[in-house]
């Protein structure tokens, strides 16, 4: 990889049980793996890998964890659970993975259930302010490509949904309405303001399909944090997507002029900020086969054919970092469909969702022991 490769770490969220239920293990893997943290809800788990620029480096950071997860997993009859909702039936009460957490009880009371989902953010290292914040701005006119490729979560408590990102329908976006970041004071502005009127109850407490990251938010910033995949438990794919998000930022880089929605589209802040809104539900309700408003002339397109677009665009970008090699799970996601568009197509032939859930739970395996 070239030394202009940006850094690039992954926070992955992880449901736990067996072939046909959920069960809640959290707290137990925090106390056993120094890289695992526990979420609120204790069916699912969260490991977070260190900044790498090189791709075969950030392969083994992401297989690594899972696979010694698993074998402790394994020795309590459990497994990993690939869907990005609690796909089995379940108790639709929250399962706390510490009571003594404030924060954890501010989220059960205000949210409940709906926050179990789980996800992966990817984090795209960026110190220079003013090109992060373009970044943001693109990334998120763009956000909803992205979780059409990821989709993961077409069914919830047993039962089929009308969408292929039940996570992204369900999960509590806070604050519900998020301005295009003009700069970095604005950014501080806008969230001292809603700390102090308390539509977040903290710093963490703003969940949105993007944010800015940092060691000291929201003064001091160093990462673009994207949130809107479902979990991807194909980490090829999970790297094509990422490579596709970073040669996007670096093209942007190359072109601030003609990419940045700031000055490259045709709508106000206002009104971007509602087309990003309505993009990402659409998405999250028909991924591939949505419907889209393009951030920067407002006409409709299909989103398979704006990623096709996309791709097409970051070509020249591609070969000149020799990444073409990483984007050939995006391309056969295209052409063959999404985990959703797959599970759903399994449900629609006759399979139940245990049935279907096994086969990828023994596939997710399959992958990891052929990574050894």
């Amino acid at each position: 990889m070239s030394k202009v490769n940006l850094y690039k770490g992954f926070e992955v969220e992880l449901f736990t049980g067996t072939y046909d239920s959920h069960i809640g293990v959290s707290a137990a893997i925090e106390k056993i793996f120094s890289n695992f943290v526990k979420e609120p809800d204790n069916r699912n788990v969260e490991y977070i890998t260190t900044p790498e620029k090189d791709y075969k480096f950030l392969y083994e950071k992401l297989i690594t964890p899972r696979r010694n997860l698993r074998k402790w997993l394994n020795n309590k009859g459990l497994t990993i659970i690939p869907s990005s909702t609690l796909c089995f039936e379940h108790d639709i009460q929250f399962q706390r993975s510490d009571i003594e957490n404030v924060y954890h009880q501010f989220i059960e009371d205000n949210y409940g259930i709906s926050i179990a989902t789980s996800s992966v953010h990817i984090n795209i290292g960026i110190d220079d302010l003013d090109k992060l914040f373009a970044a943001i701005r693109l990334i998120r006119s763009e956000a909803a490509l992205y979780l059409s490729i990821s989709a993961s979560s077409p069914f919830l408590n047993n039962k089929i949904t009308n969408n292929h990102s039940q996570r992204w329908i369900q999960f509590p976006k806070t604050p519900n309405k998020v301005p295009f970041f003009e700069n970095h004071n604005s950014y501080i502005k806008w969230i001292e303001k809603n700390i102090a009127n308390q539509r977040m109850q903290n710093i963490r407490h703003f969940w949105s399909s993007i944010r800015p990251n940092g060691p000291k938010r929201p003064i001091i910033l160093d990462r673009l944090e994207l949130r809107i995949c479902d979990y991807v438990h194909d980490i090829n794919l999970l790297l094509g997507i990422t490579a596709m998000l970073e040669l996007r930022i670096l093209h942007l880089f190359e072109n601030i002029n003609s990419l940045d929605p700031l000055n490259a589209s045709i709508f106000s802040t206002d009104k971007l900020s509602e087309i990003c809104d309505q993009n990402e539900i659409n998405a999250a309700k028909d991924s591939l086969n949505s419907e889209l408003i393009h951030w920067q002339d407002g006409k409709k397109v299909i989103c398979r054919e704006w990623i096709q677009n996309l791709l097409s665009d970051l070509s020249s970008t591609a070969e000149k970092f020799n990444m073409q090699h990483l984007l050939k799970p995006i391309y056969k996601v295209l052409d063959e469909g999404n985990q959703s568009m797959r599970w759903i197509n399994q449900y629609e032939k006759g399979l139940s969702i245990a049935q279907i859930m096994k086969i990828s739970i023994d596939d997710m395996i399959k992958n990891e022991d052929e990574s050894i």
